[in-house]
């Protein structure tokens, strides 16, 4: 694998991030900067992270991380928009200052990336090949490119998804929801093979 396949690569592994930073900020009535970098760093260190743990854990582990992975991303991102829908038709008006905190993101960025873990085993099987070393050292600088593309998309995300979300905030917090939900299901139709 060369380094225009792991940017292709880099790319659609954010993307599910990335459209789960929309939605922290959609639920977000006003975003700050600091925000939207702490989102940008939990989604991008989790989503280099898991690739290097898929890829030292190895093929002896691909088929029972196969099988849990699709399943976790979708229980995770299920309840979370669940939750979200639940505030957005609730009659209570409340300031909403949801979600930047430890176990919020944690989950989320779990949530985001497990499919990445999968990736991590395929670097045992289709080496990265950017520099002339190790795999393991193509392994790392991979899971990096990974990181900092997701960190971008995610950054941008949040701030994205906050400036929508402040003129529109309950329908806005409907779509994020729903969003979620989607995104979760899909995880897990791609899982049985339904989307190729």
């Amino acid at each position: 694998m060369g380094i225009v396949e792991l940017l292709l690569l880099a790319v659609g592994l954010s993307m599910d991030a990335f459209a789960v930073s929309i939605c922290k900020g959609l639920e977000t009535k006003s975003i700050t900067f600091k925000e939207c970098i702490i989102c940008g760093i939990w989604f991008g260190g989790f989503q280099g992270l898991m690739p290097l743990v898929g890829f030292l854990l190895g093929t002896g582990f691909e088929k029972i991380i196969n099988m849990i992975a699709p399943w976790l991303a979708f229980i995770l991102l299920a309840i979370i928009g669940i939750n979200m829908l639940r505030e957005a038709f609730s009659k209570k008006e409340e300031e909403t200052r949801p979600g930047f905190g430890f176990k919020t993101m944690f989950i989320m960025a779990i949530a985001t990336s497990i499919d990445a873990l999968a990736v991590g085993i395929t670097f045992v099987a289709v080496p990265v090949n950017i520099f002339a070393a190790s795999a393991f050292v193509n392994a790392i600088v991979g899971c990096i490119i990974i990181a900092i593309t997701t960190f971008i998309l995610s950054t941008i995300g949040v701030r994205i998804g906050s400036v929508f979300g402040a003129r529109y905030r309950k329908g806005a917090q409907a779509v994020g929801g729903i969003v979620l939900i989607i995104i979760g299901v899909k995880i897990l139709l791609d899982h049985f093979g339904v989307f190729g």
